[in-house]
């Protein structure tokens, strides 16, 4: 009963009619030792090696059987990464859109912020700046067209 990956040896012997037990194992300095143990200490080291054997095989059966790439674990992924060229894509249109944003003047900037960003209605809005919601309505309406037309290209 020996195990490559156990630090310990069991063996017994019968001589005469009587049975010895063993274990046997190296020691820190790397001295091997055999050391005669009871029948019970023999017992409960045979349990703890099928212990031991059995954990490991349980723990061969879940480990995954198949080399790992990066491209399995694309394919498995929730998530699927996108294309380099879609990548690139949304950057460069993120990139355009916020330069539109930012080329609106002040004002129809505030509130297709405040509309779009932070979930204002225009009744909010209007409420803040002291007016109805029509002027605010038809400010981010403005601000969505100029947005368009910037974007349009691309």
């Amino acid at each position: 009963m020996f195990d490559n990956t156990n630090p310990y040896t069991i063996r017994f012997e019968e001589t005469d009619g009587r049975k010895r037990y063993f274990v046997a194992f190296t020691d820190g300095q790397g001295n091997f030792r055999e050391t005669e143990v009871t029948k019970a200490v023999y017992m409960e080291f045979c349990h703890f090696i099928k212990r031991e054997r059995n954990l490991r095989r349980s723990d061969e059966r879940h480990l995954e059987q198949s080399e790992l790439t990066e491209e399995t674990l694309c394919r498995r992924a929730v998530h699927k990464p996108k294309p380099v060229d879609e990548a690139v894509n949304d950057t460069i249109r993120m990139e355009r859109l916020n330069r539109a944003i930012m080329e609106l003047p002040e004002i129809q900037r505030r509130r297709f912020m405040l509309h779009f960003d932070l979930g204002l209605t225009y009744e909010q809005i209007g409420e803040m700046e002291g007016c109805t919601k029509m002027p605010i309505k038809r400010s981010i309406d403005r601000a969505i067209e100029k947005i368009r037309l910037a974007l349009k290209n691309f």
